[in-house]
């Protein structure tokens, strides 16, 4: 089977007391935001000592999966995107970006947009998760192989084609600036005509999953109950993995400067950003670990999902890696020093899981990226010109 990679993340940080983990190695206790995890702890690394870069919601959402601070419009290609440029030539889709809430707007230093996503394919080119889950069923499993769907493809390609050569005439005259930008919206519609090629030309599937699932279409619409959107997510991004649709797929659980309010959540009053600014006030921090437990909760939601797909040598879950974090570990004050991360699965043999992993302190974020990136087979000795080396303890 091949191996996957899952990257799900969290805002806003967690309340520390309330997330460390006490005891090192295999012989550790979860920690009450921890503890819907009991039934998965010898799947999972609970990792600490690793800092992030940049300062406030923004920036540090930009560097969860790059390492990077964004530079005025610029960050670096995530972790993820790295990842599906050289995996994801052998699935209908590179890569899969989901997330849950809209898109804002604003200005907290960096643009808020900026925070939509943890994805970046070029150092200008972030990319934006879908949060319609119809939307996201649709493009993924909708039927690419009939002839009304061949005759829509070659439709769409006269168009990219046509998009193409016009682009390109307009780059020739343009000024170098503009040469690259333009460059980038080349490689956007590229990525259009690759799915299209597929449709039209279908390639030979290089895996075939031993059980089939049940691919049911979601109702139109955003589901307004919380719990099952997010889950309902996560369901299509486990059918992706199960059908080979892609092998990576990356997960906003809501926008990196999120708002939501949390009142569906008993003895919860108040908006997520609101309360992890807690100032060390009983209520606030109460409420602000029901919701990191709340996110954990739909966490092991997802991985008890793919430990129990069966594939021949072993689950979904052990030919997988899950990371899961957030871009700072505590709201109040926008603390980037030991971070909540968390890795799940074993990719395909490559990762074993350590328990409670014990990094040296100030260890750069980008050092487990750059462990991750040589698990998955891709030969480099640097992550972004962030990273210092890699995590040993992790095989």
């Amino acid at each position: 089977p091949p191996t996957r990679l899952a990257c799900i993340f969290q805002p806003n940080g967690v309340f520390p007391e309330a997330w460390d983990v006490t005891g090192i190695g295999k012989q550790y206790q979860l920690s009450p935001i921890l503890k819907p995890l009991q039934g998965l702890k010898r799947e999972l690394t609970i990792l600490s000592n690793l800092d992030n870069t940049g300062k406030g919601h923004v920036e540090m959402t930009g560097a969860f999966l790059t390492g990077t601070k964004i530079q005025g419009s610029k960050n670096a290609v995530s972790l993820d995107q790295m990842v599906a440029q050289a995996i994801g030539k052998d699935t209908p889709f590179p890569s899969i970006i989901l997330g849950t809430e809209p898109p804002r707007q604003g200005n907290a230093g960096p643009p808020i947009s900026f925070a939509n996503t943890v994805s970046w394919s070029s150092e200008t080119t972030r990319v934006s998760p879908e949060i319609n889950p119809r939307v996201a069923f649709d493009r993924m499993f909708r039927n690419q192989s009939g002839p009304e769907a061949q005759q829509k493809a070659a439709r769409r390609k006269s168009v990219v084609d046509l998009v193409l050569d016009d682009a390109k005439s307009l780059q020739r005259k343009a000024s170098h600036q503009d040469q690259q930008k333009i460059g980038e919206y080349l490689d956007s519609v590229r990525s259009v005509e690759v799915q299209i090629e597929n449709t039209l030309n279908p390639q030979e599937r290089s895996w075939e999953p031993l059980t089939q699932p049940d691919l049911t279409q979601p109702e139109p619409g955003i589901p307004q109950d919380r719990s099952a959107h997010l889950r309902m997510m996560m369901d299509l991004m486990v059918l992706s993995f199960w059908t080979d649709t892609t092998r990576v797929g990356t997960l906003m659980t809501a926008h990196g400067f999120s708002r939501q309010n949390f009142s569906f959540l008993d003895g919860v009053t108040s908006d997520h950003h609101g309360m992890s600014h807690h100032k060390f006030q009983e209520q606030a921090v109460d409420e602000y670990t029901r919701v990191s437990r709340w996110y954990v909760e739909q966490l092991a939601y997802m991985l008890e999902r793919m430990s129990n797909i069966d594939e021949g040598n072993g689950s979904l879950l052990d030919n997988s890696t899950v990371l899961y974090g957030s871009s700072m570990k505590d709201g109040n004050g926008h603390k980037k020093e030991n971070l909540p991360v968390i890795l799940a699965g074993r990719a395909g043999g490559a990762l074993k899981p350590g328990g409670h992993v014990v990094c040296e302190q100030h260890t750069p974020l980008a050092n487990l990226h750059l462990t991750l990136l040589q698990k998955y087979g891709i030969e480099s000795d640097q992550f972004n010109h962030a990273s210092t080396g890699t995590i040993a303890q992790l095989g």
